[in-house]
């Protein structure tokens, strides 16, 4: 599956695990697994959520919901 699978009415569900050894995203059958390397401290790991998808896939993205949850709602705003 590729990313623009996941995007359903301009919105993208992902699941985020900080702190981990790597920043990746995973396709996972149902959802989206983001681990990110940052911690979850001070809105650091949603910053570098914004600027992983600006980055990595050409993306603008803000978080529309669950900024301090694990399960969050990116809107796609390009």
């Amino acid at each position: 599956m590729q990313l623009k699978d996941y995007i359903k009415d301009g919105l993208l569900k992902i699941k985020v695990t900080p702190n981990a050894s790597k920043t990746e995203l995973k396709f996972m059958s149902k959802a989206l697994k983001l681990y990110l390397q940052e911690v979850p401290d001070k809105g650091k790991a949603n910053a570098a959520i914004i600027k992983f998808f600006k980055k990595e896939h050409g993306m603008k993205v803000r978080i529309k919901s669950g900024e301090i949850s694990r399960e969050k709602v990116l809107e796609i705003l390009d």
